[in-house]
């Protein structure tokens, strides 16, 4: 979403133009984000107020995306979670008790403001057994006043103090990727993943079996490419680019 689609809530020129030419050929897709601190409704009056629409069913979270992990590892169980709407509701909607007294999961999110008593609560949980998960690994997180600890940061932290690592949900894990593909009931030798960072976008779709392609309107620039050790398939100045493949795909799969 951020660096493909909105730029500190400006929309990018063509975003609107590309969804608007998913939709026009009937192409399933979804809006993944690593953020887990708001739901998908959010999320998608956020965008409308970038102006650009994107209904909240087609937007996937590393909220929604642990949520459903952790409902398919063990159903409805008990997890001590740190985080905001987004995680809180997505692991309420999977059937989950959230519980501060011997949980099976300790689950770490995204949030404005991290609260010491509760990192402190959930290292004492994971020190008494408790399974230690996180929504993603991002470290940092911008914000009006600057640089900001995230969830990644935080984890570890936790890590440290534990010395027990979690399991990241979040990209750069295909897990995620994977879940959005059964989410859209589609294969992943037919679907393309775009983004704009090779260590997160880019890696997790070469890992999830994806068509990658990699716009330069985000966190990696033309000149940090060599330093990855694997390559997207394609890379575009900018979501605009794309429009125009798109259709190109379209009319060679006789979608038009």
């Amino acid at each position: 979403m951020d660096g493909v689609l909105v730029h500190e809530q400006h929309p990018i020129p063509g975003a609107q133009d590309f969804l608007d030419t998913l939709r026009e050929l009937n192409l399933p897709f979804l809006v993944l984000t690593n953020n887990s601190i708001y739901t998908a409704r959010d999320l998608s009056a956020r965008l409308d107020h970038s102006g650009l629409q994107v209904p909240e069913e087609n937007i996937w979270t590393s909220a929604l995306a642990t949520a459903t992990f952790l409902s398919q590892q063990s159903p409805r169980s008990t997890a001590f979670v740190i985080g905001e709407a987004g995680l809180i509701t997505a692991m309420h909607e999977c059937g989950y008790v959230m519980t501060d007294h011997n949980p099976e999961f300790v689950v770490l999110g995204e949030t404005r403001s991290y609260d010491f008593a509760a990192i402190t609560h959930a290292i004492r949980l994971i020190e008494r057994g408790a399974k230690f998960i996180a929504t993603n690994p991002d470290a940092t997180g911008p914000s009006q006043e600057g640089t900001l600890p995230a969830t990644g940061a935080i984890a570890a932290m936790i890590q440290e103090a534990t010395n027990k690592a979690p399991y990241f949900v979040g990209k750069p894990n295909s897990i995620m990727f994977r879940a959005a593909l059964n989410r859209l009931d589609v294969h992943s030798e037919t679907t393309a993943m775009i983004g704009d960072r090779m260590n997160t976008d880019v890696q997790a779709g070469i890992e999830a079996g994806l068509r990658t392609h990699l716009v330069l309107t985000g966190s990696t620039k033309r000149e940090d490419i060599e330093n990855y050790p694997y390559r997207a398939y394609q890379v575009h100045e900018s979501i605009a680019d794309l429009v125009p493949l798109v259709r190109e795909n379209a009319k060679a799969a006789g979608l038009i």
